[in-house]
């Protein structure tokens, strides 16, 4: 059983070796343990402390965002042949002595997906909106995606082989909230634990201000509920105006038969209209689950494709050419002009 533990990275020269040397050496029921860094476009010496320190060094040329550098490490770790991956910050704010609690669940097979639930209230660097903020947003994620996650954005985290290769991530900003509600709407199993937390080293990059990451959490739980239940949503939105036509229509037949003619042809012409949008809206819903279900397929054969990648690239085309080819292919995207 491997163990590979992932470290999305920017600019953390001066952390970086302080959440390595946390790591654990040795897991029960875990054969073997590598370190992969993943490099994000740093312009400091972040790649070069990690080498140093024994880890295996993937990136971009240029800043990519903390979700594409998320992936890029689920790639790459599995082409290195993990069984289990960890994610885990470069900031050292998660504790790494529980890691073994981590991937617990996975070894057991009550598993895909465990997250670290930390002790919100207890943080004490953590303002009180911020803390409300978790807790509610959570609180969301739960329902949008039918898990008993206890702290959504937590990123330490562990998944097995499994899950990994079933994984997207659509936006650039974060990963943490889209692979839950993913993971979710998959059906696969996803798990809590509770895990303790570091002193805060820097003050918080992915969060700039609390209004930034509501909206951008919104819209990326709003986007994957699309992706996910397109029927439902249309569904939703359409019978709006559907229903306020049917209401518009008895209206006016109400009125129609009261006066003996004279009903308001302005609440028939409005209910017809308001019927059309509903009825347009339930069409749409049905053809976004139409290619609902062809995204699904398609998700299926990139899961095959990946775990056949995976299982021999590193013989076939030497040990990191399927990972260089992904970092080729978005340096390349970065240099070129809009």
């Amino acid at each position: 059983m491997k163990l590979i533990i992932q470290i999305p990275c920017f600019n953390e020269e001066a952390t970086l070796p302080i959440a390595l040397a946390d790591l654990p050496e040795k897991v029960s029921g875990i054969d073997s343990i590598e370190v992969v860094v993943i490099d994000d476009g740093s312009t400091d010496g972040t790649a070069e402390v990690a080498r140093r320190a024994g880890a295996h060094v993937v990136g971009f040329r240029k800043n990519q965002g903390l979700a594409r550098a998320f992936m890029l490490g689920i790639h790459t770790c599995l082409e290195r042949g993990a069984d289990i991956i960890v994610n885990t910050d470069a900031d050292n704010q998660y504790c790494a002595a529980d890691i073994p609690l981590l991937v617990q669940p996975i070894l057991d097979g009550r598993a895909d997906l465990v997250i670290g639930a930390r002790p919100i209230s207890e943080i004490r660097h953590f303002s009180m909106t911020k803390k409300i903020l978790q807790r509610f947003g959570s609180w969301v994620v739960r329902r949008v995606s039918g898990t008993d996650v206890a702290d959504a954005p937590s990123g330490f985290r562990a998944i097995s082989r499994d899950a990994a290769l079933a994984l997207n991530v659509f936006n650039d900003y974060t990963y943490t909230l889209e692979t839950v509600i993913q993971a979710g709407q998959k059906g696969l199993r996803v798990v809590s634990v509770p895990i303790r937390v570091n002193e805060d080293l820097r003050p918080s990059r992915l969060v700039k201000s609390i209004a930034s990451y509501v909206k951008r959490s919104i819209f990326t739980m709003f986007r994957i509920f699309i992706v996910y239940q397109p029927l439902r949503f249309f569904l939703f939105v359409g019978s709006v105006p559907f229903l306020c036509g049917v209401a518009l229509g008895v209206r006016f037949l109400a009125e129609y038969f009261r006066s003996e003619g004279d009903g308001h042809v302005q609440s028939l012409i409005l209910a017809a209209v308001l019927l059309i949008i509903g009825f347009v809206t339930f069409l749409l819903g049905i053809l976004a689950d139409l290619l609902s279900v062809n995204r699904r397929l398609l998700e299926e054969l990139q899961r095959h494709h990946r775990s056949r990648l995976s299982g021999t690239g590193a013989r076939d085309h030497g040990e990191d050419a399927p990972v260089r080819r992904l970092y080729e292919v978005s340096a390349s995207r970065q240099a070129r002009p809009d």
